[in-house]
């Protein structure tokens, strides 16, 4: 499923919900997708949707969807098969993924559905971290107004994806000349834990091990955690660690001619070659 970024359609959402907890029984009230590709806006999805419970007072605070604006809306049940068929073949996004997926799939598991496995997910709130590091804080409305975005923030579901898309199209300029080309490269920087993001970081870890079996030095394109260059280095690996569910690398630098550690999700390409070569 990966692509170079000009050919990829993404899927940017966004939820209104009746609370902070879908554990402990919230649900969404507003649901809204722009799918784009190239800079161009190909479809959009918005739907209310009736909770069956009432919106807590903070969230309506927030959202300001009231119960008249819910009459008539269809339930989740008809909602989340239209949407799902609306996201497909496509890497999904939004600002603070981890919180609108839970809720996604929460109302998926409640109708016995599931988003594909395959399914690329990419926070662009991690993007924002990543790419805008030692901001103040990382509000969408603070982030976009930082990146010279147009849009406001309304806190409506429709509104917060037009301007996450507008955020997300300045970080992908900012990305393409650091190397950042293609879909699995955005999933590896800035993926949720989804399988698929553990398959290609295992993937890249498989290669390492193979390296370091074999005694032979890697060549790798790294992005560092401030994301300001994309550098060219050999690594003579020595072992792969884990520490707080992220891999390292730790090997000795060629181009630093010292031991360092390099986390694995920043690894944009790599491929075994001779020590020295």
């Amino acid at each position: 499923m990966d692509k170079k970024i000009d050919e990829a359609e993404f899927i940017i959402f966004d939820t209104e919900t009746t609370g902070l907890n879908p554990e402990a029984g919230d649900r969404i009230v507003e649901l809204a997708a722009i799918r784009w590709r190239a800079g161009k806006e190909i479809a959009q999805f918005e739907t209310f949707i009736d909770p069956k419970r009432p919106i807590q007072d903070a969230a309506f605070e927030v959202n300001r969807i009231t119960p008249q604006m819910l009459q008539n809306a269809p339930e989740a049940k008809d909602v989340m098969p239209r949407f799902l068929a609306f996201i497909q073949d496509a890497c999904i996004c939004s600002y603070n993924a981890a919180f609108d997926l839970g809720f996604i799939n929460s109302e998926l598991k409640r109708l016995g559905l599931v988003l594909p496995k395959e399914s690329m997910v990419v926070d662009i709130l991690r993007m924002a971290r990543r790419l805008l590091p030692g901001l103040e804080r990382y509000a969408l409305w603070f982030v976009a107004e930082k990146m010279g975005a147009t849009h406001m923030q309304e806190h409506r579901a429709l509104s917060d994806v037009k301007l996450t898309l507008e955020v997300f199209e300045k970080f992908l300029v900012r990305l393409k000349p650091k190397g950042v080309l293609d879909t699995l490269h955005l999933v590896s920087l800035f993926g949720v834990n989804s399988e698929l993001w553990e398959e290609v970081n295992g993937q890249k870890i498989a290669k390492i091990q193979e390296a370091i079996d074999l005694g032979l030095a890697i060549r790798i394109q790294y992005l560092s955690n401030a994301m300001v260059a994309l550098s060219e280095r050999q690594v003579v690996p020595k072992e792969v660690t884990r520490d707080k569910g992220r891999a390292y690398l730790i090997g000795h630098c060629c181009l630093r001619n010292e031991e360092r550690t390099f986390r694995v999700d920043n690894i944009i390409s790599l491929e075994i070659v001779k020590a020295g070569k």
